[in-house]
């Protein structure tokens, strides 16, 4: 059975007479930016649905080497920007403007070569302009698309960023074309008509004051700073066979910050409103399509 109609079969009331593999319990791990962040009392609950983070390898350590900060604490990887923070700020959205039954906790999972990532219908990944797939980890993640799974990425900006994350995903879905999401999809109207967006800006507009990032294209030169490299906003994806979207992606652009910051009050409500939009699109039309 296709995950996705598992899933559907499970939302309209027959969740009981699914079988699925079995998952993996919860579990929270060190991230970049929080410690010990509170952890919500629905973190056992069994749920319809859950959204999912990919825990990847990234260009700089796991799993070839351990890195660690001055002082001698582990980094945990660029997989975690924002979590869990963005990852609750989210959920608790989805219960609020979907109809959807999920739980306020978010599951990380691996591509290990285990069953458990065919329980999780979608996928996020944060920061791909810093993953590094090795092949065995591309050709699964590959297999969890070609079931059914939903990728959405999001946060890297510029030029280096995109062609780190094209490496690894050209071997995910060999021969699968990246393209500008066009306006029409249904992608964008399945809760909200979207057919109008604007780039949504990380929390580094706090400091920068500027609505986008350079990511890893600082200086195009080895001189000058190239902010403009992530300026132009782009909603890209790759489709399947049958003209469905299976990755979604949101490129210079950081919609997990605005999820993670929604709740500042100098965060404008505009660029933390389409967000939430956005993701509850994505999820309802996954589910739908």
């Amino acid at each position: 059975m296709r995950l996705r109609h598992a899933l559907l079969v499970a939302l309209l009331g027959f969740g009981a007479a699914i079988a699925l593999l079995a998952q993996r319990p919860f579990k929270d791990y060190p991230a970049i930016e929080y410690g010990n962040f509170p952890i919500p009392d629905d973190w056992n609950t069994k749920t319809d649905w859950v959204r999912a983070r990919l825990r990847y390898p990234d260009i700089y350590g796991y799993p070839f080497k351990q890195l660690y900060y001055d002082g001698g604490k582990e980094f945990p990887g660029y997989w975690t920007m924002d979590y869990p923070r963005s990852d609750r700020h989210l959920l608790a959205g989805v219960q609020r403007l979907t109809r959807i039954n999920t739980r306020l906790t978010e599951q990380v999972v691996d591509l290990d070569g285990e069953d458990d990532v065919y329980n999780w219908p979608i996928m996020y990944a944060v920061e791909v302009g810093h993953w590094q797939l090795p092949d065995d980890q591309a050709k699964q993640l590959g297999e969890y698309l070609q079931r059914g799974g939903f990728l959405m990425v999001d946060d890297f900006h510029g030029n280096k960023e995109w062609a780190i994350f094209v490496d690894s995903m050209s071997r995910v879905l060999p021969g699968r074309e990246i393209v500008e999401i066009p306006d029409s999809d249904p992608i964008f109207h399945t809760i909200y008509d979207l057919g109008e967006r604007f780039q949504v800006p990380g929390a580094i507009y706090f400091k920068s004051g500027l609505e986008y990032e350079a990511g890893m294209d600082t200086y195009a030169d080895g001189t000058t700073p190239d902010f403009h490299a992530g300026k132009p906003p782009h909603w890209r994806g790759i489709y399947d066979d049958k003209g469905r979207v299976i990755v979604a992606i949101c490129h210079n652009m950081d919609l997990g910050d605005a999820w993670e910051v929604s709740d500042e009050p100098r965060y404008p409500e505009k660029w933390a409103s389409l967000a939430y939009r956005i993701a509850m699109n994505y999820f309802v039309y996954d589910l739908t399509h």
